[in-house]
């Protein structure tokens, strides 16, 4: 490679905005492309808020990049003089009679340094008196964790990106040509072309769609509902005040966010959905999945049982058969990375995959074989039918 290499960036979210500042902030030249802009409606790194946690069960490398990420979020909050993390905690409820995953989550969250806190029923019910804890056996509290402001975030990252040297265009990738080796240029929407060294698609549920031959079978877009319900006149005990980010682990597997910026309660059902076209899908919300959180909020949070609805929101999740990221080359093109399969869980992430990223590129080295593109190999499985169960930790 060049002293100062050329690497064009494709997707200015959540990976593809942090991988191309890393790269910049380590002497890369630097082109980011987005067709739409950071953080937009379509994206998966759009809409307000993305949860900030550490437990992810045993045997994975998620809490320990969640944790060099806290610190990743914490330095260019202080640089930038901007908050994005809101350190509400996050309150995991065991409701479910298989408690492996929590209780491996805390020697991991131990061991990298992230604080959490084991608590009882008896002394949750009395922190939140707003929640109903029956059937809940035990939890954990995560105190430095929260939720991170996503559309902000990511517009955050590009003003950054700009103003250190770094070149933007809003424009699409066309997609005819991309699997063919080498890959010598991209041709754009705007009719020009773009030549770079290396090449990084973090195109997020549109990397399917570019490289149909490779991930087509890997990434899948599936439809998520988001709902936000508003709380009584004058009742405060359902905003990030006091009330944590909560996920509760029982058959289904619900988590919400508290009321923050007058938006209202954050509530959804993790189930993966239908598949979902992110470019031309109209984003209205099922009434099936409606109904089912409403029955589960009457339950879990009874003051809330006839809230009305203020807001919805339908986003994807670009989901992988094991809900691992991809992050690897392109089988066939040594200057071609690949970076996504973010399955609802990769954007608290963001730093840290972009720090690790442009690592990986301007040292020219290998990814973590948990995130190869190997390990799909005869057995890529269909992800797209509703009520699909979660998987177990890797979510929101």
């Amino acid at each position: 490679m060049k002293t100062k290499p050329h690497v064009a960036v494709i997707g200015a979210g959540a990976f593809g905005g942090w991988t191309a500042l890393h790269l910049l902030e380590s002497g890369a030249r630097v082109t980011l492309l987005d067709a739409w802009g950071p953080g937009n409606s379509r994206a998966s790194s759009g809409g307000e808020t993305r949860i900030m946690r550490g437990a992810y069960g045993p045997d994975q490398p998620y809490t320990e990049t969640a944790a060099r990420a806290l610190k990743l979020w914490a330095k260019y909050e202080r640089r930038w003089k901007k908050s994005f993390l809101h350190r509400t905690g996050v309150l995991w409820l065991v409701s479910s009679r298989d408690d492996a995953y929590e209780r491996g989550s805390m020697a991991v969250l131990r061991e990298v340094g992230i604080k959490f806190q084991q608590l009882s029923t008896r002394e949750m019910r009395k922190r939140w008196p707003q929640i109903n804890f029956a059937d809940v056996r035990w939890g954990i509290f995560e105190p430095e964790c929260g939720y991170l402001e996503a559309r902000a975030s990511c517009q955050a990252v590009l003003d950054a990106f700009v103003a250190q040297g770094g070149n933007y265009r809003q424009v699409a990738v066309l997609p005819a040509g991309l699997e063919n080796a080498p890959l010598r240029h991209l041709a754009l929407s705007d009719g020009s072309r773009l030549k770079a060294d290396r090449y990084v698609f973090a195109c997020g549920p549109w990397l399917g769609r570019l490289f149909p031959e490779t991930l087509g079978d890997v990434i899948r877009p599936t439809k998520q509902d988001i709902f936000f319900f508003g709380p009584p006149a004058g009742d405060s005990r359902f905003t990030d005040a006091h009330l944590p980010v909560w996920g509760d682990h029982g058959k289904r597997f619900f988590y919400g966010i508290p009321g923050s910026d007058g938006r209202g309660f954050k509530v959804a059902d993790d189930t993966r959905g239908l598949a979902f076209d992110p470019t031309s899908g109209e984003r209205v919300v099922s009434p099936t999945t409606l109904k089912r959180v409403r029955a589960y909020i009457a339950f879990r949070f009874p003051a809330m049982k006839n809230a009305p609805l203020i807001e919805t929101r339908v986003c994807q999740y670009e989901q992988t058969a094991d809900s691992n990221f991809v992050l690897d080359r392109h089988p066939r093109m040594d200057n071609v990375w690949l970076l996504g399969g973010g399955s609802g869980h990769g954007f608290k992430h963001g730093p840290a995959i972009g720090e690790a990223m442009a690592k990986l590129i301007l040292k020219d080295g290998e990814a973590d074989a948990v995130w190869r593109l190997a390990r799909f190999s005869g057995c890529q499985k269909s992800l797209t039918t509703e009520g699909t169960e979660y998987r177990r930790g890797n979510t929101l």
